[in-house]
């Protein structure tokens, strides 16, 4: 329980005490009996209704989320500066009080019915520079300067929240959007829309004594035409964006094709040079076949008539060759191993 409480209750202890007294009176007086006690018990009871009544009117409380303005009557100005969180004396009658919050408030202007500060449609609505219509919600966050609240009690006295956020935030936005084209905003300019609204107002509210916390662009809603330009032209893009991928998968399938075609020509290349290079090692050692076969020859003129002979049945044991033919072969000696003779020459009759 607070001090002002307590002295409340005392003062009510008091007042109900000059009650009991004044009772007590008119019941002896009507009895005949001597009303003295009862005129001092209304007396006191009185006096001390008064005393703590003013008492705790001249004790001052301010809670920390509070900063107390005070008015003096007689030289008609404002104690400066205001009175923060704490108790605080003041003189009745010729001090007035009054108090303002400090914590943080908010004032939301929105289309949607069912909130923002005031019922209904409440959205701000603005013209950009192309001529279309925009619908924003909008919600400022914002608290009064401690040490400026001599200014908002001065120049709002009738309410601050009405009298000036309200219709400086919706100027400052519908002065800021008719800077701006439709689709800037509906695209990249949202963000930059949000910052120059916050910082027109922040300045301005500074002026004023307040402290703004935040601006905050909820919803911006277009016109229902420009919502469908809006919506076809990114249709038109998507569709776009599908046809270039397209295109980029044919020419990877192309790219893909060609590294194929490539290998293959590379691949029929490489088995073509080595067959190339087989047929010049074959031609090579075939002859270098026929050179050794034809030294061996030169060294042993009968060899082919020993193979010759080796390759026939073994019941042949003479061969005459035709006449013309200067060879008679002797089996016998040829099976012996040894080598045949060079033939003689013979003469032919009639030569």
């Amino acid at each position: 329980m607070g001090i002002s409480s307590i002295l409340g209750a005392l003062s009510l202890l008091g007042f109900l005490l000059f009650l009991g007294g004044i009772a007590a009176v008119v019941l002896a007086a009507s009895q005949g009996r001597p009303v003295r006690a009862g005129i001092l018990l209304a007396i006191v009871g009185i006096v001390v209704g008064i005393l703590f009544s003013v008492i705790s009117q001249g004790i001052l409380i301010v809670q920390p989320t509070e900063v107390a303005v005070i008015f003096n009557t007689l030289a008609g100005d404002l104690e400066d500066p205001p009175r923060n969180a704490g108790t605080h004396i003041v003189v009745p009658v010729l001090q007035t009080v009054t108090i303002y919050p400090v914590s943080q408030q908010e004032y939301t202007m929105s289309g949607t019915t069912t909130e923002g500060s005031r019922s209904g449609n409440d959205s701000v609505r603005a013209r950009t520079v192309d001529g279309q219509e925009v619908s924003l919600d909008i919600t400022v966050l914002y608290s009064i300067d401690p040490l400026k609240a001599n200014i908002v009690h001065t120049r709002w006295p009738t309410g601050y929240q009405d009298n000036f956020i309200r219709p400086t935030t919706r100027g400052y936005v519908r002065d800021l959007i008719s800077q701006y084209r439709a689709v800037d905003i509906y695209g990249e300019q949202r963000g930059a829309v949000e910052t120059g609204v916050q910082e027109l107002l922040a300045a301005r509210m500074a002026e004023e004594g307040f402290i703004l916390s935040d601006v905050l662009v909820r919803d911006i809603t277009f016109s229902d035409q420009f919502s469908a330009s809006i919506e076809n032209a990114q249709i038109a893009q998507q569709e776009a964006e599908q046809a270039r991928l397209r295109v980029q998968q044919r020419e990877q399938e192309a790219a893909q094709a060609r590294a194929v075609a490539q290998g293959e020509a590379d691949a029929v290349v490489t088995r073509a040079q080595g067959e190339a290079e087989a047929i010049v090692l074959r031609a090579g050692a075939e002859a270098e076949a026929l050179r050794l076969v034809s030294e061996v020859l030169a060294a042993n003129p009968g060899l082919i008539q020993y193979q010759y002979v080796q390759n026939l049945s073994d019941n042949i044991q003479l061969m005459i060759l035709p006449s013309n033919s200067p060879f008679l072969f002797d089996f016998n000696s040829l099976s012996s191993g040894e080598m045949p003779l060079q033939p003689e020459a013979t003469t032919e009759p009639g030569s």
